[in-house]
């Protein structure tokens, strides 16, 4: 199967370069000079030329075509693949758009983001992206990947399935937590079947249901029900509980599965075991578990903290950060919802009862350099990887997107690794208006970003208009390399 894979991805690139070639003399050209180039798994001093949307050449001391080229400097700066998000919330109630999103993710180096839309009752996942494709075709600067969200697993057949794929989109995401889960559970057996069949990731929230619900309506009912205490609402037992299920039916039925969000050493520790078994189950983690702990619970704002599951001990803190440099996480993304700081403060809220999530496009990349490859807990491959590459082929984007090579989309981020910044929250682009992480210092910052072969953001200045970006459509899943 590698082999196979290998073969498409070469015949794929060929193809895409061929028609670069053609094309070449029509298309605007951009030069990047100098720069330490990220390019098949290592830096090296080199020219970028981009032609069109695409990624023309990549050697030492490139000419320019002609006199319409635009030429960068990136003596001093690096040159890494944009990042790539496949866990966004935009629209509804929150505070982002698809527009204003992409204004966050783009200042951060993130060129491809993703939204999530319920499937409603009566309707088919394809029907719910038909549904979802105008807002993203008219806000969008970044370019979009959609996940449907099957609440009821009948609406997740084989024929259904398939008929996303063909849409162009090739996961569904599952809540375990929710309580309708355990009444549906053999439904979405089937369902992890025809995702198998069809070529469809199967992303997963891992939290028991039933645990989660009758521990937060307790503590309420005990008076315990303020959000200091929603660590202990929402405990490290459900997830290990709902992972240790969700690797169970993921092993009976053959088919791959991504935890999203995970957030305790006990999960991980599961998910690795299956790893260990050569079962094909892929590991996200987010931000704030990577940065911040349970105690933040015990401030004046709990509040602005919440996210499911919560934050943890600093053990799972380690653990995490250790589980990516291992490879055995996979993915780092920013479970993105934007809400303003009075909203995620509403004293209403409790346990079972509040707002989850927070803004985190516009900073998640130089925080995890900073604290990650600058501080040395990882590799700046595996910062690549986690942010980049291995959600591009599991999110059946590569070689397309996720790498620099001759043939992929010009998706590029001139990244300075000693631009040293305070975190503000005036110039935040997300509409929630804040950063939690307001007042931390940062080392490693993007200063230019290209989607597409577009100049999208620029020295703390979005350029791209709304519009420009695309629903990318995408294969069927590949693992990311052992």
């Amino acid at each position: 199967m590698n082999w196979l894979r290998s073969l498409v991805v070469i015949a794929g690139l060929a193809a895409i370069a061929a028609a670069v070639a053609v094309t070449a003399q029509s298309e605007p050209e951009i030069i990047i000079r100098g720069g330490e180039v990220f390019t098949d798994g290592a830096l090296r001093t080199a020219d970028v030329r981009v032609v069109g949307a695409t990624i023309a050449e990549i050697g030492a001391g490139l000419e320019a075509r002609d006199g319409d080229t635009e030429e960068i400097d990136a003596n001093g700066l690096l040159v890494l693949p944009g990042g790539i998000d496949p866990h966004v919330h935009l629209g509804g109630i929150r505070m982002d758009d698809y527009t204003s999103g992409s204004r966050a993710a783009l200042a951060g180096g993130i060129t491809t983001i993703s939204n999530f839309g319920g499937v409603a009752e009566g309707e088919t996942p394809a029907e719910t992206l038909a549904r979802a494709t105008p807002e993203i075709e008219a806000q969008s600067i970044a370019d979009v990947i959609f996940h449907p969200i099957v609440s009821d697993p009948a609406s997740a057949t084989a024929e259904s399935l398939a008929a996303l794929a063909d849409a162009g989109q090739t996961t569904i995401k599952v809540f375990m937590v929710r309580p309708t889960f355990d009444s549906r559970a053999p439904g979405f057996v089937n369902t992890m079947h025809a995702a198998r069949e069809t070529g469809v990731l199967m992303m997963m929230h891992c939290e028991d249901a039933a645990i989660v619900q009758i521990t937060s309506e307790r503590m309420v009912a005990e008076g315990r029900g303020s959000l200091a205490y929603f660590a202990d609402a929402r405990p490290v037992a459900a997830e290990e509980a709902a992972t240790l299920r969700a690797v169970a039916m993921a092993e009976a039925t053959g088919t791959p599965i991504y935890i999203v969000h995970l957030s305790s050493e006990r999960a991980l520790r599961v998910a690795e075991a299956a790893q260990q078994r050569g079962l094909p189950v892929y590991v996200e983690t987010r931000p704030i578990y990577l940065h911040l702990t349970r105690e933040r619970f015990d401030g004046p704002t709990p509040g602005l903290y919440i996210g499911q599951p919560p934050l943890r001990e600093q053990s799972d803190l380690d653990a995490l950060w250790d589980g990516i440099a291992r490879g055995t996480v996979h993915v780092v993304a920013t479970d993105h919802v934007a809400y303003t700081r009075e909203q995620k403060l509403d004293p209403a809220q409790n346990v079972a009862q509040h707002r989850a999530g927070m803004s985190n496009l516009q900073v998640m990349l130089p925080m995890l350099y900073s604290d990650g490859v600058n501080d040395g807990r990882i590799s700046l491959e595996r910062f690549v990887e986690v942010t980049s590459s291995n959600p591009a082929r599991l999110f059946g984007l590569y070689p397309r997107k996720g790498t620099i090579a001759v043939g992929s989309d010009a998706d590029l981020v001139l990244w300075d690794p000693n631009e040293t910044r305070t975190i503000r929250n005036e110039d935040m682009f997300s509409g929630s208006g804040y950063s939690i992480h307001a007042g931390r210092e940062v080392t490693g910052w993007p200063q230019l970003t290209i989607r597409r072969g577009e100049i999208v953001y620029r020295d703390g200045e979005v350029l791209g208009t709304a519009g420009s970006g695309e629903l990318v459509r995408r294969e069927p899943w590949q693992g990311p390399p052992l």
